[in-house]
């Protein structure tokens, strides 16, 4: 029966740690960016409203 060595839990552990974290901040940049693009939106539709 061959040993499994603990490193390579370590290992595979600080990968998904990290992939996962890198999947997160990507999810956080996304919908900060539709939100911007959002208040721009709403920037232009008041500039609009208060020309009229």
């Amino acid at each position: 029966m061959e040993k499994i060595n603990p490193m390579n839990y370590l290992f595979a552990a600080y990968v998904a740690i990290w992939i996962i974290l890198a999947l997160y901040l990507y999810s956080i940049h996304s919908r900060e960016q539709s939100l911007r693009e959002e208040v721009r939106r709403l920037r232009d539709l008041l500039e609009k409203k208060s020309r009229q």
